[in-house]
Parts: C-alpha cells; structure tokens; sequence
C-alpha cells in the first residue's frame, strides 16, 4: 500500500510539473508540438516581424507513469512469502509462529518473511526458523513439516549476549 502511495504521489507531482510548464507557456504565448514557445501574433509590438517557425524536430515520446504494482516494488518479506507460497503446491503445510514478546522478525532459512504473529503457508520440509526480537532477544528452532501438517511453534527469545556475567 505505502508503494503504492509513493507512485501515485510521484506521478501526481510529475503531472503537475508539466502542467505548471504548459501553464507558463501559455501566459507567455502559444507553444508548439515539438515544445518551444512561440509569440502568439497579437502579441508582437508594432513593426516587429514574427519570429521564424521553428524547425521540426524528432520527438521524443513522453510515457506516462503506471502506477502498478510488481514484485520489485513489493517488500522483501512480502516477496519471499509469496516464494514460499507459490512453491508449496497441492500438499502445502501451515506453519503458526508466534514469540514471547511478539513482533519480533522472523527468518525462515534466511529469508525475511515477516513479523510475528505470522501463518505461513509452505511446502513440507524442514527449515530453520530464527526471530529476532527488538531488543536483541533471539530464538531459533530446526522444524520439519509433513504435507497438509498444522504446526504451531511459539519461541520465548533470549538474549543473545547477557547483560550480566558471573564468573565462579
């Protein structure tokens, strides 16, 4: 949604650019396909001959933006769930996760794919899952699904590296 916000605002600003410099155009005179501004004739003063028409030119055509959405545009976790999704197939498994405290971004196998609490669709097999939490809490768990399986897994996240040390 926010992409697709941006675009719309982008092109908005683009179209009203070009409008501003028609507008200008406009007020000053006439102006032409190939863009250059000409005198409108009631406009000259006296005695003055018009100014030479211009040359024709090659054009160059102006597109107009699209405001469509493509998997550049989208954000990555988006992206690699929809990865995930489309490999699963006819046997695709469920996957609930969740973590203590929530919110925390989840890896599966690496990839970005969200943040908790989070369903996944994906196909059987065995993945590493990471969530790391926002205030350096971390958990991780090796997790095998079976095809069509449910599996719920909730990771209470530790912090990686203690604030406190006790030496015995």
């Amino acid at each position: 949604m926010k992409a697709f916000l941006k675009v719309s605002v982008a092109a908005a600003l683009l179209a009203g650019m070009g409008l501003l410099s028609q507008l200008n155009a406009q007020t000053m005179g006439t102006t032409t396909l190939s863009g250059s501004v000409v005198q409108q004739s009631g406009t000259q003063p006296s005695g003055t001959p018009p100014p030479p028409a211009p040359a024709p030119k090659a054009e160059a055509s102006v597109a107009t933006p699209v405001s469509t959405f493509t998997p550049a545009s989208l954000p990555a976790d988006v992206t690699n769930r929809k990865a995930l999704e489309q490999r699963a197939g006819k046997d695709a498994a469920k996957l609930v996760l969740q973590s203590v405290p929530s919110n925390a971004l989840i890896y599966i196998d690496g990839m970005f794919v969200g943040r908790t609490p989070l369903l996944l669709i994906v196909p059987p097999a065995k993945y590493k899952v990471e969530m790391h939490g926002q205030r350096d809490g971390f958990g991780e768990r090796l997790i095998g699904l079976l095809p069509k399986e449910t599996q719920q897994l909730t990771l209470t996240l530790e912090l990686r590296y203690p604030a406190k040390l006790s030496i015995q």
